[in-house]
């Protein structure tokens, strides 16, 4: 079975994998498929070994530009700065480095080496079967039975995981619209993209170049309103793939449970994803719980909450969270 988790972006997905990986049969996949070529990761057909290893081994740009910024997020976990490291802040860095093989291993440069090693001697082969077997391999390296991969933002394309996996588990874990988007405006990687998909690069100013454009828009908050319509967006996507899932196959947890009642909660997913027993795993996850992040949205004057409120309202709907 493959299990994935699911969510928008800034919506407490990062913590429950991490609590996922507390199962000792469990290795999580952090970070996979949003930093892949959105034009390659999903392409159907048969795929060679060396195109599988070009497609896994490629920088993410948007995280180069910001992380030669000096911008960072908890999510980055490479190294930068260690004696072996082969890579500095702002050096193109391959995007399986940036965070999932980080924290798989405290040395992930000659993981790397052995994936793309891995993936080149791989024969011809849809990429459900490429994903799937690299998958697997790091499973068993790091001594578990069973892989969950969770990417920030990937309700977004929860219809092209299900063209590679129509039978797979999918948990889809939701944080209130408005808290969400406003986490996602402080966050520099999300600002970057929100100003991507909205088309709202600023005018550029005599002399100015491409570069000093990044800097104004990875250090300047997007409108609230525009946070607010990225989050719906993902909601919206994600929401018109579900008719093609099996009821069986569709979990929604909300992150404000999953704070309050870790317990519980995680007892619901790993008998929604039927993970082997572990005494002691919900325990052990559940005290990784610090408690909600602090609220943001009254602290914003009223023209921009009610800016705010109003675009996140179709996704609130979707998620039963409109009052």
């Amino acid at each position: 079975m493959e299990r994935f988790v699911v969510g928008t972006g800034r919506c407490g997905s990062t913590l429950l994998s991490t609590m996922l990986a507390e199962h000792r049969e469990v290795v999580s996949i952090h970070e996979f498929f949003t930093g892949l070529d959105w034009a390659r990761r999903f392409a159907p057909g048969p795929v060679s070994g060396a195109q599988f290893a070009d497609l896994i081994g490629a920088e993410q740009p948007v995280t180069t530009a910001v992380l030669a910024r000096g911008y960072t997020s908890d999510e980055i976990r490479y190294p930068f700065g260690a004696p072996q490291a082969r890579y500095r802040p702002g050096d193109p860095v391959p995007w399986l480095l940036v965070t999932m093989l980080s924290r798989l291993t405290d040395d992930p440069d000659p993981l790397f080496e052995e994936v793309l090693g891995f993936a080149r001697a791989r024969p011809d082969a849809p990429l459900a079967d490429h994903y799937r077997s690299l998958f697997e391999l790091l499973t068993a390296r790091c001594g578990g039975s069973v892989w969950i991969e969770r990417s920030g933002s990937s309700l977004d394309y929860l219809d092209g995981l299900i063209d590679l996996y129509p039978n797979a588990r999918f948990v889809h874990i939701h944080r209130d619209g408005p808290e969400a988007a406003l986490s996602i405006r402080e966050h520099p990687f999300f600002r970057l993209g929100v100003t991507f998909f909205l088309d709202l690069f600023p005018e550029v100013a005599d002399g100015e170049d491409e570069a000093a454009i990044i800097d104004r828009v990875v250090g300047t908050p997007p409108p609230c309103w525009a946070v607010g319509r990225y989050w719906t967006d993902q909601v919206l996507r994600g929401f018109r793939a579900l008719p093609r899932l099996d009821r069986d196959q569709f979990l929604q947890v909300r992150f404000e449970d999953l704070v309050a009642t870790p317990q519980d909660v995680l007892a619901q997913i790993a008998s929604f994803f039927e993970l082997p027993a572990d005494d002691g795993f919900v325990d052990r996850a559940g005290a990784m719980v610090r408690g909600l992040p602090p609220a943001r949205l009254g602290t914003l004057p009223v023209e921009e909450r009610d800016e705010l409120l109003v675009a996140c309202r179709p996704g609130q709907v979707l998620l039963g969270r409109a009052g």
